[in-house]
């Protein structure tokens, strides 16, 4: 693929795992400082690793997860977190994912991590029920 293709392909596999509503914010944000590295997220992280056949998106959620825990980046957990419904993966194997982050980047790390999926899920129910309510 050419950089034009990748950029595509990663378009479309950015939309697919963190949906039109997200990926419309963060390209509405974009400033002339912003918007190579747009770009680039958009090019090689989604274009070139997230479309690679060697593991489902599934299991890169989870492994996705599992590195902002280690890292403490909280605002891309959440997201991640959000996100991972899309590429099937349930709460249960989030939970899952988050103990066995607490054996390997610590208790304290995946306190806050529970702490924030807990956050996420009850605004992501909430956003459910009042869909479902409309």
């Amino acid at each position: 693929m050419d950089d034009k293709e990748r950029h595509a392909a990663g378009m479309a596999v950015r939309r697919a795992v963190l949906g039109d509503a997200h990926v419309d914010r963060a390209q509405a944000k974009r400033t002339e400082l912003t918007s190579e590295f747009q770009d680039m997220i958009t090019r090689y992280a989604w274009g070139e690793i997230w479309t690679r056949p060697g593991l489902p998106r599934h299991t890169r959620s989870l492994m996705t997860i599992c590195m902002m825990v280690a890292l403490n980046r909280e605002e891309e957990l959440k997201l991640h977190l959000r996100a991972a419904s899309n590429n099937g993966v349930t709460r249960d194997e989030i939970k899952e994912a988050l103990l066995q982050a607490a054996i390997y980047c610590g208790v304290p790390a995946a306190n806050s991590a529970f702490a924030l999926a807990q956050e996420v899920f009850r605004e992501m129910d909430a956003s459910a029920d009042a869909s479902g309510a409309q």
